[in-house]
């Protein structure tokens, strides 16, 4: 089969290297893909968004199977046009990936199909939401509605922070249209845990938890990235935590969308915060989380292909989905400055010496190539990851392998998978 994976960074980088261990992929595409892709998939010049030009290439083509792994071509509706378009495609509708893309329609699903949640009131006049925060107890989070490069959402201490943020995100526009609506809610606490499913709109299958590193800094200090480091499984998640989330969110929550009619197909994201009132869902995402992917993947012992066609044809519950004992940790190298203003084009090195084991996956986020160098091209850079028996010995192994890696400014946090 001619596979096309949508998208440009670390999480499409990992399921592409897992596409490519199928025995049913005879060639591989992304579009639009980095530097490290470029050495197991064929590059297409064609942006993620460009729902059009996506089609296009994959109709002309003869694509066999496209998987959309963004956010946001998954909310434009690419699904829906390459299926218009006769192309098996995997990934949710424009209909159910509005999970992910509104805020304020994901948290009035969980409100009113009892699906637990924290607190929270929606606004879309910025006057109205000044007034409100003067009235609550911090400290609170505000959100924007939107997509916003997994950074619209602040934690905000106290009623100067708040409104700070209610003028940036609806006044000052620093999100777009993502800030035309904002969610303030209650600041709840406890492990956050991130909780990937499987799903064909009828079966549910959690993968392996994981727990993300939002912020930039170590000590959980900074501004909120996308993702600075990630490791699975979480010991926070136990088998009886499990249980109780089947019953009360991942079960819920499918049955919500398919009652909305609104049936969702592909990968389902629950970010969980564990309260002492137990688990309760912080956010839904409508695709692979990025750096989670890197760490989930590489545990998964079943052909990734295989259980993205039965979902497709609504036949996950024939798949008996296994994966690896033992652990995997993935630090994030980061440009310095990210996530506000850094640099590009700086050679990086030591990328053969730090992959020199089975047990080590490099798997590149924003680089290009240039001859035979990689150099910088974004904000996070590399998701180095190890596979181990146990987490510790996984950390060690991550952080063997970045101390060889280098490239000017390069940040990252030296405090990934200890929590």
């Amino acid at each position: 089969m001619k596979v096309l994976v949508v998208g440009a960074g670390g999480r499409e980088h990992a399921i592409l290297w897992k596409l490519k261990q199928s025995p049913k992929v005879k060639e591989l595409y992304c579009a639009p893909g980095n530097g490290g892709i470029s050495e197991i998939a064929n590059l297409v010049p064609v942006e993620a968004t460009d729902v059009e030009g996506i089609t296009s290439f994959a109709k002309d083509n003869n694509m066999d199977f496209v998987v959309v792994a963004p956010d946001d071509p998954l909310a434009a509706g690419m699904v829906d046009a390459l299926l218009d378009a006769g192309i098996r495609a995997f990934g949710p509708n424009k209909s159910a990936a509005v999970i992910e893309a509104s805020k304020v329609f994901a948290k009035d699903l969980m409100k009113k199909y009892n699906i637990p949640t924290a607190q929270y009131e929606v606004f879309d006049d910025s006057l109205k939401a000044r007034e409100y925060i003067r009235t609550v107890s911090f400290p609170v989070v505000v959100k924007a509605d939107g997509l916003a490069l997994g950074k619209g959402v602040i934690i905000c201490n106290n009623e100067k922070e708040a409104l700070d943020a209610i003028s940036s995100i609806m006044e000052e526009n620093k999100f777009g249209q993502a800030g035309k609506r904002i969610v303030i809610e209650e600041y709840i606490t406890g492990p956050e845990v991130s909780v990937l499913a499987f799903t064909d709109g009828k079966t549910i299958v959690p993968m392996v938890s994981s727990q993300d590193h939002k912020r930039a800094f170590d000590g959980d200090r900074g501004l909120n990235t996308g993702g600075m480091g990630t490791l699975a499984p979480s010991k926070y998640y136990t088998e009886a935590i499990h249980k109780q989330c089947m019953e009360t969110i991942y079960i819920p929550t499918i049955n919500a969308m398919n009652s909305e009619g609104r049936p969702f197909k592909g990968v389902l994201f629950f970010g969980l915060m564990l309260t002492e009132d137990g688990p309760k869902v912080l956010e839904y995402n409508a695709r692979f989380g990025d750096p989670e992917a890197q760490v989930v993947l590489p545990l998964l012992e079943n052909d990734l292909l295989e259980i993205f066609e039965a979902i497709i044809d609504e036949k996950l519950d024939t798949i008996d989905i296994k994966w690896k004992q033992g652990a995997a940790v993935c630090v994030v190298l980061a440009s310095g400055g990210y996530p506000e203003k850094y640099e590009k084009g700086y050679e990086i090195k030591g990328l053969d010496k730090a992959a020199n084991s089975p047990d080590i996956l490099i798997f590149h986020a924003g680089t290009k190539k240039a001859g035979d160098k990689y150099l910088t091209n974004g904000g996070r850079v590399l998701g180095v990851t190890a596979i181990a028996e146990n987490l510790d010995s996984a950390r060690q192994k991550a952080y063997e392998a970045v101390s060889l890696i280098s490239f000017k400014d390069m940040h990252y946090r030296k405090d990934i998978g200890i929590k």
